[in-house]
This record gives structure tokens, C-alpha cells and sequence, in this order.
């Protein structure tokens, strides 16, 4: 975390554009530790004096990397012996090879594996608004790098999105609403950053970074949520796609942030509801703009949309299709 927060503050001093906006919670040090093939692996642990060996290493070439003071290295030793004992109890071995625990979950015919991404397909290190991204694959990409599983193994990929848009953080938001009903969406939605409490941006349904994804992890379905947070606003937007220097973008975007600050959105407008869909337990019980807004995702992103959520809580969300 240390090392994040002066990276921040150095991005800061060069000039407030350069600021990513991370949680500073130490996941960018370390990925960059993993890619230059420096850092501490779970497996290490598996034999405490070889690891040991090893942290002594990586700890020598951090400090100075990162010219870090006050870091209490015994403390964070104290909690890696916890993490080692944990890991290798004799009656719970907790290291094992993972694409072989992988492997024979998949085989299992009474086993099933769900994968759930907890970033955007926008904070992407590889397909996002770069540099304002998080450090790890996003996208159904992260599936195999991550677990070790085969791309045949996927079954069915569903895209999670919301009736509206937003983000925590720096970076370019297209359809950002500096206004009141972007203030109204916050409260109302709790937009929150689950991390570091901040307020997240909100905006319009940009329909063209869903296409966009859709593209990179082709969904089979869509599930669309906090469909409730837009009851009472009377006219509604969905931003269909952009244009830069007259060309249009759908589903597309520009290969930098730069050139993505320069588009412009293109809308249509929708009206709004204004009763209480929180109780609706089927597509036909929606009111009939609350159907159109739905419909019209479906038809403009050519994905359908199975689950609709009308609700913050987990029974709060009925099939659609």
C-alpha cells in the first residue's frame, strides 16, 4: 500500500491528469512484482525457510525500488507464518496444483464452476481506458489466466450490467451527468466504491462500451440491475454509440483515453415510469416504458436479457426469458 500511495502522489506532482484514482491497497505493486518475475507465489509457502530465503530477496529490491521507510517487516512476517501454518495444516492442506483441482471439478459431473469478475470490462489492463484501469484481466479472458482452465470449459457467459452507468475513479465517462439526476442516481442506487467509499460517477446506459464488451466476451445473456434506481426520473437518455471526427463508433472505441475525451455521444430518449417496480415478479408486470427501455437494450445490443434485477436485495430479481 505504501508503495501505491507514492506512486500516486508522484503521478500527482507531475501534473493532476496523471492521477489514476487507485484504492491504493497494493495491487498494482503487485502485479508489477509478478511481471518482473520478483514476486512471492502461494506455493512458497509451502516450505517456510525457502520462503524466507525468498522474501529477504524480494524485500532488498523493493526498499529500494520504492525507496519505502518505516515498513515493519517483522509484523508482516508474524502474518505470514499464520497464513503458513493455515495453508499446511496436516488435516486441511490448502496448497495444491490448481489446474489439476481444476481439472477434476470439471470432470465432475456433480460439480459445477461459476466464475464471477469483480471489475468492468472497462478496467481491463489490456482492453480498457488505459492507464485508468485496474492491473489484471477483466474480461472472460481472466477466466483461463486465472483459474487454469481450458476455453472450451465455458459454457455460458452472462454480462452483469447495470440500468445506468458509472465509475469509480479517474478516466474518461462519456456520459457522466454533472447534475442532479446524476446526484439522484447516487443516492438512490448507493453508489459507493465497495473498496474506498468514494462516490462513483453516474451516468447514462452507455450502450456502446455494453457493445463493446459484448464483443470482447460475448455474452450469451444479459443481466441488467438497479432497474428500480431510474423509477421517477421522467425522460430518460441511452447513449447508442459515439462519433469522433465524424466517423461513428459502435461498439468500438479509440485506441486513447485522449481521443475517447474527444467523442461525442449520441442519444436516444426514452420516457420514464414513475411506479414502484420493486414488487414486479415478471416482465409483463413492468410498466409499459419500463418494458420499452429493456426492449431496447436488447434489440440495439442483440444480446437478450434474462434477469432483471427491480431491487437491492438477492430476491429482488425476476427471469425474464
Amino acid at each position: 500500500m505504501d508503495a501505491d500511495n507514492k506512486a500516486e502522489a508522484e503521478r500527482a506532482i507531475e501534473g493532476e491528469k496523471q492521477v489514476l484514482g487507485t484504492t491504493n491497497k497494493g495491487i498494482g505493486p503487485t502485479y508489477a512484482a509478478k511481471s518482473l518475475r520478483m514476486g512471492l507465489r502461494i506455493g512458497d509457502l509451502a516450505d517456510w525457510q525457502l520462503f524466507l530465503e525468498k522474501y529477504d530477496r524480494f524485500i532488498n529490491v523493493f526498499e529500494k525500488q520504492f525507496s519505502l521507510s518505516n515498513f515493519d517487516k517483522e509484523k508482516e512476517l508474524d502474518q505470514f507464518r499464520q497464513l503458513y501454518e493455515k495453508f499446511n495444516g496436516k488435516e486441511d492442506r490448502m496448497i495444491v496444483d490448481g489446474i489439476d483441482y481444476m481439472n477434476d471439478a470439471l470432470v465432475d459431473p456433480k460439480k459445477r464452476i461459476i466464475a464471477e469478475g469483480a471489475n468492468a470490462t472497462m478496467l481491463d489492463i489490456d482492453f480498457g481506458t488505459y492507464p485508468y484501469v485496474t492491473s489484471s484481466s477483466t474480461g472472460i479472458g481472466g477466466v483461463f489466466t486465472g483459474l487454469g482452465v481450458p476455453p472450451q470449459a465455458v459454457e455460458t457467459t452472462i454480462g452483469i450490467m447495470k440500468a445506468y452507468t458509472t465509475r469509480v475513479g479517474a478516466g474518461p465517462f462519456p456520459t457522466w451527468l454533472e447534475c442532479p439526476i446524476g446526484d439522484r442516481i447516487q443516492e438512490v442506487g448507493g453508489e459507493w466504491g465497495a473498496t474506498t467509499g468514494r462516490k462513483r460517477k453516474c451516468g447514462w446506459l452507455d450502450l456502446n462500451v455494453v457493445k463493446y464488451a459484448h464483443k470482447l466476451n460475448g455474452f450469451h445473456s444479459l443481466n441488467i440491475t438497479k432497474l428500480d434506481v431510474l423509477t421517477g426520473i421522467e425522460n430518460l437518455r441511452i447513449a447508442t454509440h459515439y462519433t469522433l471526427n465524424g466517423k461513428e463508433l459502435h461498439g468500438s472505441m479509440p485506441g486513447t483515453v485522449e481521443k475517447l475525451a474527444e467523442c461525442e455521444t449520441v442519444y436516444v430518449d426514452l420516457p420514464g415510469w414513475k411506479e414502484d417496480i420493486s414488487k414486479c415478479q415478471s416482465f409483463e408486470e413492468l410498466p409499459r416504458n419500463a418494458q420499452d427501455y429493456i426492449t431496447f437494450i436488447e434489440k440495439e445490443v442483440n444480446v437478450p436479457i434474462t434477469w432483471v434485477g427491480n431491487g437491492p436485495k438477492r430476491e429482488e430479481m425476476f427471469i425474464k426469458h
